[in-house]
C-alpha cells in the first residue's frame, strides 16, 4: 500500500502522518509498514538539535498508525471519513535503541483481540534487525458525528 492509499485510510496529515508504506497487511492478523526517518522532520529542530533523536511518543504514534490501518482493514464495513481511532491504553512500552534521521523503522503490529470495539495490538518498531521499541497498544474506533 502506497502513501496515497494510506492517506485515504488515515486522517493524519503532515507533519503527523508517520507511515510511509505498508509492506504487508492481513486483516485481523498483522501489518508490516515503513516509516522513513528524515532530518527535515519538524521534531528534530528542537529534540536535541545537536544530537537528533526521534521522540519516543512519535515512535509509539507511528506503531499506532500502523495498527490503525490494520484495524480499518479488518472491519466488515469500510470506515467513513468521520471514523477515527483513539488510544485507550499503552502498556509495557520499552525503548531499546534510539531512532535517528536516516533510519528506516519497520513497524509491526499483530491483533491480540478485539472485544466490544476495543482493539489490543502487540506492536514493535525495528531498525534493521534491532528492536527500537515495543508496546501493547489498545485502541477504539469512533465516528466523529
Amino acid at each position: 500500500m502506497e502513501i496515497t492509499e494510506i492517506m485515504r485510510r488515515l486522517p493524519h496529515r503532515y507533519p503527523f502522518l508517520l507511515v510511509d508504506r505498508v509492506l504487508e497487511l492481513t486483516a485481523n492478523e498483522k501489518v508490516v509498514a515503513i516509516k522513513n526517518v528524515t532530518m527535515n522532520e519538524p521534531q528534530f529542530t528542537g529534540h536535541f538539535p545537536h544530537h537528533p533523536i526521534m521522540p519516543g511518543v512519535l515512535i509509539i504514534e507511528a506503531m499506532a498508525q500502523a495498527a490503525g490501518l490494520l484495524a480499518f482493514a479488518s472491519l466488515s464495513e469500510p470506515p467513513t471519513e468521520d471514523t477515527v481511532i483513539y488510544f485507550v491504553g499503552i502498556d509495557n512500552a520499552r525503548f531499546k535503541r534510539p531512532v535517528v534521521p536516516g533510519d528506516q523503522m519497520r513497524l509491526e503490529a499483530k491483533v491480540v483481540r478485539n472485544i466490544r470495539g476495543i482493539w489490543k495490538f502487540e506492536a514493535r518498531a525495528l531498525v534493521g534487525d534491532q528492536l527500537a521499541c515495543q508496546a501493547d497498544l489498545m485502541c477504539t474506533l469512533r465516528d466523529l458525528d
